[in-house]
């Protein structure tokens, strides 16, 4: 392993210190273990708060997301692990404006399960909570079975599109519907080329040689569709769009939202050739897209690869989309 840190069994608790204080005007540490992060402003009285959690290692996922506009607080775990229960509840117990806490994060087991025993406890102390939860990647279950599927990059839009909506004061049911609607619009799929490295177990999470790439494994090096030789930037991007086009069945004249987003090593240079052709195969089948995404928003750690998300919006969707934002790692508006 081969990794700037310390001691890899601090490498998140040093990560979120240096990541507030670069940031004091926007992120806090608060929580008995200190692993929340929540805004350093007050939550506004009746203000539905928003919530997330996961596991580290996937930067500006989730932490990042922490602002106005965004997100109010996140709990966070260990590198791909998730936050203990406790945590879920002092993340929900920061966000708490006296209307509500929607609990919006990515779909996986370990998440859910701690999530849901925090709402319960949040319930005894008067906190009522709804929850909303990403099943984006269209690799890792067909349509027919979309709630098997896991959470990804789409989380990035519902973070944005909800925490668009709670910033206009809408209730708890409001949000929580706008959200869903969001979750339901996202469709994702990634591909990488090599794997990444989490610290405390000191060595790649899977190997995979310098000629090959995977297509649709998961952000935490999960299982994709096929194992082959390295592909052409092209052949990448147009297999991964008739992947999400033929998942999504769009009709001309629809409106996409598009993220051509690293997963950690990619570089800039690399994501705008995709884009070309992202764009080119939206356009021949005439959908417009609104306010592309191109750069990292969602990683994993190291890893080399790309993902797309494509974001369906209809009126509302797009207006929330567009509202003002600002957190560290992206600004709207």
């Amino acid at each position: 392993m081969k990794k700037i840190l310390n001691d890899p069994f601090k490498y998140v608790d040093e990560m979120l210190e240096g990541l507030c204080l670069a940031h004091p005007d926007l992120y806090r540490q608060t929580g008995e273990a200190g692993r929340v992060i929540a805004r350093t402003s007050e939550i506004a009285d009746g203000k539905v708060g928003i919530v997330t959690g996961g596991g580290s290692g996937h930067l500006p996922v989730f932490t990042g997301y922490v602002g106005k506009g965004l997100l109010d607080s996140c709990a966070i775990g260990d590198v791909f692990a998730s936050p203990s229960v406790e945590q879920m509840a002092d993340a929900m117990r920061a966000a708490n404006g006296g209307a509500g806490i929607l609990r919006l994060y990515g779909n996986y087991g370990g998440d859910v399960m701690n999530f849901d025993m925090a709402g319960e406890m949040l319930e005894m102390e008067d906190i009522s909570s709804t929850t909303v939860l990403l099943a984006d990647d269209v690799a890792s279950a067909p349509k027919e079975e979309r709630e098997k599927r896991r959470g990804v990059a789409g989380m990035v839009y519902a973070f944005k599109i909800a925490g668009a909506a709670a910033e206009q004061m809408k209730n708890l049911e409001d949000v929580t519907r706008i959200a869903q609607k969001t979750a339901d619009a996202c469709h994702s799929v990634g591909a990488a080329l090599t794997s990444c490295t989490v610290p405390q177990a000191g060595k790649p999470t899977f190997e995979i040689s310098e000629e090959d790439m995977e297509m649709g494994m998961g952000i935490h090096g999960e299982p994709g569709v096929w194992r082959g030789k390295l592909k052409t930037a092209d052949e990448i991007a147009n297999e991964m769009v008739d992947m999400l086009l033929a998942d999504i069945n769009p009709v001309s004249g629809a409106r996409m939202s598009v993220m051509v987003n690293s997963l950690g090593a990619t570089p800039p240079e690399e994501l705008y050739i995709l884009f070309r052709i992202v764009k080119q195969r939206l356009e021949d089948v005439g959908i417009k897209i609104v306010m592309p995404l191109v750069g990292r928003y969602a990683t994993s750690m190291e890893m080399t690869g790309v993902s797309f998300t494509f974001c369906e919006l209809d009126a509302e969707l797009e207006v929330l989309l567009l509202a003002p934002a600002h957190c560290a790692f992206w600004t709207v508006g």
